[in-house]
């Protein structure tokens, strides 16, 4: 698989609240930085935010996807339920692959 349809899988697993999914896309050493807040080091770290953020799976609208060698960038709109009801967030994610999984990414959310 390519690294898009990679992502595209892995979103799907994650909306679909297949998180152990998801995560299997990513690397043990997966970096997660939201821009402006928090990174996040290794798998763990992100399973625990997962279980943290997403209470209910998000739900994402992707609005382009770009690849371009060992780089997707999605642009979008992700909703997470939040105190009973869903916000909804403005984002775009860049991930760098490495070895057909998630390696990094660099998210800036508003």
């Amino acid at each position: 698989m390519d690294n898009k349809s990679i992502l595209k899988t892995a979103n799907i697993a994650i909306t679909n609240g297949d998180y152990e999914v998801f995560l299997s896309h990513c690397t043990d050493d997966t970096i997660w930085n939201f821009i402006g807040d928090k990174t996040l080091h290794g798998k763990e770290s992100v399973r625990k935010y997962i279980e943290d953020t997403y209470l209910e799976p998000p739900k994402f609208e992707v609005e382009n996807l770009i690849a371009e060698d060992d780089f997707v960038t999605a642009i979008g709109k992700i909703s997470l339920k939040e105190n009973g009801q869903y916000k909804s967030y403005l984002y775009c994610d860049i991930w760098r692959f490495r070895d057909g999984k998630m390696a990094e990414l660099k998210a800036f959310v508003i």
